[in-house]
């Protein structure tokens, strides 16, 4: 599947009922079998009588417009990425998910993993989505901007210290950093009483803004050389938790590799796979599937991410109990998914998700 060219955006006004039929059947043929479709299969497919030589001339339309495209020397065509594209965005029926397969996401995701960690139910809505669809299902989570439980400065030398915080799930973080020249022993305890008052039940994040609000009384009320230590410590910090990779959860990585694939299909399927675990480029995907408000779908190279790989990836983000999103859960598959049934899967599968997180919350 291979065009450069860019389908046009008024493509569907330029398209008869019997260019949208053909078109729509290539589409269909491909997304079931994966194989190009002729002319004269297509003809016998066709609820209105159509010759072979007249539905060539309808595919040699369709191919001008970058919709189609010969594989090799293959009489047959099959939709190219803008055309699978065009598809997708113009002609795809989406339908809901029956009662039978809601009840099965929520049982699987609910059940006893919803027990455990956050962790644990986002893996089972990633083991769910691979089984559902037959390809790889993937979550990906932003790290959490913890509530403080605790900060402080340690003195490590005459010329470092440690800044200590605890979150309240106990977790904990220190850096070192270099204190201002001159710094009293005093101003330690200072600092750390300021930040400790500052902070405490408030996150990273809420606590530079509160500290923005209150810069006048930390003039007044701290000398200069603190204020500097008070700030370098908030940064460090800061930077460090902004900057935490988001956790990538992938299941089903085996349904993406097939015993007839060729070497540099499985080289590319591996390589996707390691840029996932090497996390580039999830904080952008997470940036582009949140601004979709709703399911996101990338065709072959329509993502860095997935470019090399010529995957098909549908994403739909879920959120908190603050209505914040903060990850994204959907499936990696071949192009020839199964939009259709996938897309709603993804979206109800979104859906529990975020009512568990609300519940967590």
């Amino acid at each position: 599947m291979a065009s450069n060219d860019k389908v046009p955006e008024d493509v569907l006004s330029v398209l008869n009922s019997r260019s949208q039929d053909i078109f729509r059947k290539i589409v269909e043929r491909y997304l079931d079998t994966g194989v190009p479709v002729g002319s004269r299969d297509l003809s016998r497919m066709l609820s209105v009588g159509l010759s072979p030589a007249s539905v060539r001339n309808v595919m040699a339309d369709l191919e001008d417009l970058g919709l189609i495209a010969a594989p090799h020397t293959s009489a047959g065509r099959l939709p190219t990425q803008q055309g699978l594209r065009f598809f997708v965005d113009a002609m795809l029926e989406v339908g809901a998910v029956d009662a039978e397969e809601r009840a099965a996401i929520e049982k699987q995701i609910e059940g006893p993993a919803a027990q455990g960690s956050v962790e644990d139910f986002l893996t089972q809505a990633s083991q769910l989505l691979s089984g559902l669809s037959h390809g790889a299902g993937v979550v990906i989570a932003q790290k959490s901007d913890l509530v403080l439980r605790h900060i402080e400065f340690i003195r490590l030398d005459a010329e470092r210290a440690m800044v200590v915080l605890v979150g309240d799930d106990g977790s904990v973080e220190n850096r070192v950093l270099t204190m201002p020249p001159g710094l009293a022993a005093s101003a330690l305890t200072q600092a750390s009483n300021f930040l400790a008052h500052l902070a405490v039940g408030k996150t990273l994040s809420e606590t530079r803004k509160a500290l923005q609000t209150q810069r006048e009384a930390m003039l007044s009320e701290l000398d200069e050389l603190t204020r500097n230590l008070v700030e370098a410590g908030l940064a460090t910090l800061s930077g460090s938790g902004t900057m935490a990779p988001p956790t990538v959860i992938v299941r089903g990585r085996a349904n993406l590799i097939n015993d007839t694939m060729a070497s540099e299909e499985l080289s590319r399927i591996r390589q996707l796979f390691d840029e996932l675990e090497s996390r580039d480029g999830l904080i952008e995907l997470l940036g582009d599937t949140e601004k979709a408000q709703g399911v996101k779908i990338f065709i072959g190279s329509e993502n860095k991410l997935f470019s090399l790989s010529g995957s098909s990836v549908i994403l739909s983000p879920y959120k908190d109990a603050n209505q914040k999103v903060v990850g994204v859960l959907g499936v990696i598959g071949p192009t020839r998914l199964n939009y259709a049934r996938i897309v709603p899967v993804v979206d109800y599968t979104a859906n529990v998700v975020s009512a568990m997180m609300a519940r967590k919350g």
